[in-house]
């Protein structure tokens, strides 16, 4: 059985001891339309697809666009593109009902640079799992390019890179202890995944996921 170094890499520094199958990596955006997603808390009026990206308008609609399909364990990627002080998210392991970045999980993709955000709190910058675990270091480029961000959850192990850094990984039962009251939804080991629309003009592509199977 062969399996992706990266993974097998990461899972072994997180101490995960079972045994895992991951499959080839599935595109969960085609490119062409919003086949496999839904709009959540509203309709995907402001969502769409234009020149094989996937955007958001930023406009009143959908305060989210979520998968078809729930995801429990998972390395996915995607690229993302943020203008001037932008702000948006990646929801992980969301439930159906409720808000997702507390409900579920989000990483946090944000203009850092962005004069507007000069006194956030350290965990609500790119790289973040939101209100809970703050990135290790600020390695984001300027709004406009294009970035990569990269999250692998295997268990109770999330791991996020941003442009080919890593800058988390938690063990988030200990996260759970700390900020259990405020982000129920790190007790949560499956949901939706999700993009978000925070009001600002935003683009996603090459979206793939790698379904992790533990023995």
């Amino acid at each position: 059985m062969n399996f992706p170094f990266s993974i097998i890499s990461v899972l072994f520094v997180l101490g995960v001891a079972q045994v895992v199958e991951a499959s080839e990596g599935d595109a969960l955006f085609n490119g062409k339309d919003l086949t496999g997603w839904q709009g959540m808390q509203g309709a995907p009026d402001n969502w769409g697809v234009k020149d094989g990206l996937l955007t958001c308008t930023g406009g009143k609609g959908a305060q989210w666009l979520a998968t078809s399909e729930e995801f429990a364990d998972f390395d996915l990627n995607l690229e993302f593109n943020l203008p001037v002080n932008g702000n948006s998210g990646v929801f992980i392991r969301a439930p159906r009902e409720g808000a997702p970045w507390v409900q579920g999980m989000e990483i946090q993709l944000l203009d850092d640079y962005g004069e507007k955000w000069k006194n956030l709190k350290p965990d609500q910058f790119t790289g973040a799992i939101y209100a809970a675990v703050a990135p290790s270091r600020r390695v984001t480029k300027k709004a406009g390019e294009w970035q990569t961000l990269r999250i692998l959850c295997v268990g109770r192990s999330c791991s996020v890179w941003v442009n080919g850094e890593q800058v988390i990984e938690a063990d988030l039962d200990k996260m759970v202890e700390k900020y259990g009251r405020k982000v129920p939804g790190l007790k949560r080991n499956s949901g939706l995944i999700g993009v978000q629309n925070h009001g600002d003009p935003v683009s996603f592509r090459k979206i793939v996921i790698k379904k992790i199977v533990r023995k």
